[in-house]
């Protein structure tokens, strides 16, 4: 296994402007966001008047959720919001269009952070020859990996357990001019359509996990990170083609990349790349976006290099 951090693919689209006193400043498209971050226990760079000046800023108000205040440039493309939230707009990367809308969760529709990963299951594409390679997105949330990977050439499943997120991935299908019936996109729970696949003798050339550390799927089902991740794991195991990837990130606390670096070895022998994934500032100072460990076999160890 080697451990060692993912650097930021360039996103033209995105910039992180600050971090500090628990809290990161960052422009999406033409708009600056405020909101919490709880790994940036450092001073911020920029001045409280700069912080001030953000569009919109997070108030937290309690640990399931709080409100955006503040209003969006009259130069952002509208985009329908849903009733309640702050507004939308759209962002581009690798060809796609995608929804920044953001929700009472601090949460926008992406994150920045795993555009390493989107650029190297584009790069694994090339790879694979024949028929489009099967890859299955769980936790897909609102498809922004699903989408790219259809765009490389992918046949994609894209599985979340949200009515919602499922809507928004179909919108931003639609919006980075994929067809109806460009992505096969499914909700269920995680763990009872691995085990059915498994039954159905289904096989996948890739397959991503960002799950939460904690949820429910759609028919109640619980989700807790330390106990499902293992399972979920031994479940897609026998769902993997003999060259193949896998993907796997998470945000949740209290993991490390050692963690998810063992964990991905239970789907068999392969090669094993594990570390934090990262954003950075112009100044170059890194703030932590989670860990993350990327499984192979039969494909080239390391497909972003040049």
């Amino acid at each position: 296994m080697q451990i060692k951090p993912f650097e930021p693919e360039p996103f033209p689209d995105y910039t992180l402007l600050d971090s500090g006193d628990g809290e990161k400043l960052e422009r999406l498209g033409p708009v600056v966001l405020r909101r919490p971050d709880p790994q940036a226990l450092w001073r911020p760079s920029r001045s409280a008047r700069e912080w001030a000046r953000a569009h919109l800023t997070f108030k937290r108000e309690s640990d399931r959720g709080g409100r955006w205040e503040g209003e969006l440039p009259g130069e952002v493309v509208d985009v329908p919001a849903e009733a309640g939230l702050a507004g939308a707009w759209t962002v581009e990367w690798g060809g796609g269009t995608f929804i920044v809308r953001p929700t009472p969760f601090k949460h926008v529709g992406l994150f920045p952070e795993q555009a390493t990963n989107w650029a190297c299951v584009a790069r694994w594409r090339s790879s694979f020859t024949g028929a489009a390679p099967r890859l299955l997105n769980l936790f897909g949330y609102t498809g922004v990996a699903s989408v790219l990977a259809a765009r490389a050439g992918y046949a994609v499943t894209h599985l979340d357990a949200s009515k919602t997120s499922v809507r928004w991935a179909r919108e931003n299908a639609v919006r980075s001019g994929l067809g109806a019936d460009a992505m096969r996109v499914i909700v269920d729970d995680a763990l009872a359509f691995a085990q059915r696949e498994g039954r159905r003798g289904s096989h996948y050339a890739g397959i991503l996990l960002d799950p939460p550390h904690y949820g429910r799927g759609p028919g109640g089902e619980k989700w807790q990170f330390e106990d499902s991740i293992a399972p979920l794991l031994e479940a897609l195991a026998p769902l993997m083609e003999e060259r193949a990837f896998a993907i796997l990130s998470t945000y949740a606390m209290g993991v490390s990349a050692v963690v998810l670096g063992n964990l991905v070895g239970i789907l068999g022998a392969g090669h094993i790349n594990a570390g934090e994934l990262l954003l950075r500032e112009a100044s170059g100072r890194a703030l932590p976006a989670g860990f993350c460990a990327r499984f192979s076999r039969g494909l080239p160890e390391n497909p972003t290099a040049e």
